[in-house]
C-alpha cells in the first residue's frame, strides 16, 4: 500500500490541499473528489503522477487510475483526510450544499429532451458489454440453427443451438431486470425494487389457466407488455412512491414497510395502468397493419419498416408472432417479416455513419463495432439500445432508412420469408420464390439510406468529441 500511500499523498498537495478537499470517493476506473474551489488543482501535476491515466473536470474532479487502485488510493486519501480536520464539519457542510446547489442549477441548463436522452443513456450503457456478448450469441445460435434446417448440419448439433440459445437469454429475456435495476440507481431509489419491478413485467408468476386481465379490455396481459420503456417509466413512479413513504414512516417500520408498499403500489400501477395501456397501443397498430396490407405497395412498405424500431423499443413486437405464424400456414410465408427486418438494417447503416463520424469517440466506437456483427445477423438489441437510443437522433434516421428498403421491397409485393426463425442477411436462405435478391436490395437501400441520413443529420456534437473512457461517454 505504499505506492498507493505515496499517489494519495501526491493528489492531496496537487489538488490544493487537504483543505480543498470536501469529499473522495471512486468508481469503479477514477478517484472523484469534491473540491472547494477547482482552479487550486494543479491538473497537470496529477497527470503526470506514476499510475495516473487522465483527469476528467466535471461535476466532480475524476482521477482516472484504472481498476482496482482507483478503491486503494481513495482509501488512502481519506486515511490522510480523516484525522486532519483541515474542515470543520461545519463548514464543510456549507461547501456541499454549495456544490450540490451549483450541480443542480448547472443540471437545469439543460433542456428537458436532452436530459431524458442521458437518462435513457445512463440506464443502457453500461449494458453494452452484455449486449455485445449475448447479441452474438444469438446471431451465432440463428447459423447454426439454418444450417441445421438447410441440411448443412446433422440434427445432433440442436443441442448446441439450446446452449446458445440460453446463453443468450440471460440478458435479452431478463432484460426488464437489468433495465429496473439502472433505472433505480439513475432515479435515486432502491436497484433491489427497482430490479424486483422489473421483473413483474415478465409476469412469471401468470399462467395460461390464471391469467391477469386487462381490466379495460378483458384480455389476458402478455409477459413483456409495455417493454423496457414501461419498465422506465414504472421505476421512475417507484422512485416518487418510495421517497414520499419515507418521508412520514416511522423510522422503525421504515425499511418493512416502505419497500413493501412502494413496490406494491408501483407494481399494481403497472400492471393494471401501464401493461394495458402498451396493449390498447398494440390493438390500434394491428388495426394499422392489416389497414396498410391491404392498401399494400411502397406507402405499406415505408410506414411498416419506419414504426418497427419504436415497437421493439416499446415490447410490442410480440404481437406480431401470431400474425406471421398464420400467415405461414395461410400461404407458405410472411410477406411482412422481410419488410420489418429493414428496420435493423436501417441501424446498420447508422451505425456505421456513426463509427465513421464519431472516429475520436473511442468508447462509442467499440460499442458500435461489437454491436454491428450482431446487427448485420439481424439481432438488434446491441445498437437499439447500446447506440442509437441513447444518442436520439440516429434512432431517427435509422427508422427514416428502414423505411426506404422497406418501401423498396413493398413495391414488388408477394416478398415473403418461410420462417420466422431469422432475420438479418440469416434471412437471405428463407426468402420464398428465388426473391431473395428483391430481400437484399431492400437491405442495402436500407444500410445506405440509414448511413446518408445520419451521417449527413443524426450526429449529436458531443458524440463527436474525444473520449478514451467508457465513464466520459456522454451520448446526449
Amino acid at each position: 500500500m505504499k505506492e498507493y500511500g505515496g499517489v494519495a499523498q501526491s493528489i492531496i498537495q496537487y489538488s490544493g490541499g487537504a483543505e480543498n478537499i470536501i469529499a473522495a470517493n471512486n468508481c469503479m476506473t477514477r478517484v472523484r473528489l469534491e473540491l472547494a474551489d477547482a482552479d487550486k488543482a494543479e491538473v497537470d501535476r496529477i497527470k503526470g503522477l506514476k499510475g495516473v491515466l487522465g483527469v476528467n473536470i466535471d461535476a466532480q474532479f475524476q482521477i482516472i487510475v484504472g481498476p482496482g487502485a482507483a478503491a486503494k488510493i481513495t482509501e488512502e486519501i481519506n486515511k490522510i483526510l480523516s484525522p486532519s480536520g483541515a474542515v470543520s464539519n461545519k463548514d464543510r457542510a456549507k461547501e456541499i450544499a454549495a456544490h450540490n446547489k451549483a450541480v443542480i442549477k448547472e443540471k437545469q441548463k439543460v433542456s428537458k429532451g436532452k436530459l431524458l436522452l442521458k437518462t435513457i443513456s445512463n440506464i443502457f450503457i453500461p449494458l453494452a458489454p452484455a449486449f455485445i456478448a449475448t447479441g452474438l450469441m444469438a446471431g451465432l445460435q440463428s447459423i447454426v440453427g439454418t444450417m441445421i434446417s438447410e441440411g448443412m448440419l446433422s440434427a445432433d448439433f440442436n443441442q448446441w443451438v439450446t446452449v446458445l440459445r440460453v446463453i443468450k437469454a440471460g440478458v435479452l429475456s431478463y432484460l426488464v431486470i437489468y433495465v429496473g435495476i439502472n433505472a433505480a440507481r439513475e432515479f435515486k431509489t432502491d436497484m433491489g425494487l427497482g430490479g424486483a419491478l422489473g421483473a413483474v413485467a415478465l409476469l412469471t408468476g401468470m399462467s395460461a389457466d390464471a391469467p391477469i386481465l386487462n381490466i379495460f379490455t378483458g384480455e389476458a396481459l402478455r409477459s413483456g407488455q409495455g417493454g423496457v420503456i414501461g419498465v422506465i417509466l414504472a421505476v421512475w413512479i417507484l422512485s416518487v412512491i418510495h421517497r414520499k413513504l419515507s418521508d412520514i414512516m416511522p423510522k422503525s417500520i421504515d425499511l418493512i414497510a416502505t419497500s413493501f408498499l412502494a413496490l406494491f403500489i408501483s407494481a399494481l400501477i403497472m400492471i393494471f395502468f401501464i401493461m394495458p395501456f402498451a396493449g390498447w397501443v398494440s390493438d390500434g397498430i394491428l388495426f394499422v397493419v392489416t389497414k396498410l396490407l391491404a392498401i399494400g405497395g411502397a406507402f405499406a412498405g415505408f410506414i411498416l419498416a419506419a414504426v418497427w424500431l419504436p415497437l421493439v423499443m416499446l415490447g410490442l413486437h410480440h404481437f406480431m408472432t401470431p400474425i406471421h405464424v398464420e400467415l405461414i400456414n395461410q400461404t407458405g410465408m410472411t410477406i411482412l417479416l422481410p419488410i420489418l427486418t429493414m428496420a435493423g438494417a436501417g441501424q446498420v447503416g447508422a451505425a456505421f455513419a456513426l463509427w465513421f463520424k464519431c472516429r475520436k469517440n473511442k468508447p462509442l466506437t467499440d460499442i458500435i463495432k461489437g454491436g454491428l456483427p450482431a446487427g448485420i445477423l439481424g439481432i438488434g438489441e446491441p445498437l437499439i439500445y447500446g447506440v442509437t437510443l441513447p444518442l436520439g437522433k440516429p434512432f431517427i434516421t435509422a427508422c427514416i432508412g428502414a423505411g426506404f428498403g422497406g418501401a423498396f421491397i413493398g413495391s414488388f409485393g408477394n416478398v415473403g420469408a418461410t420462417s420466422i426463425g431469422a432475420t438479418g442477411i440469416l434471412m437471405i436462405p428463407l426468402i420464398a420464390d428465388h426473391k431473395w435478391m428483391i430481400y437484399v436490395g431492400g437491405l442495402l437501400i436500407s444500410y445506405a439510406v440509414g448511413f446518408a441520413a445520419t451521417y449527413l443529420f443524426g450526429v449529436p456534437a458531443q458524440a463527436q468529441r474525444e473520449v478514451t473512457d467508457l465513464e466520459d461517454l456522454e451520448m446526449a
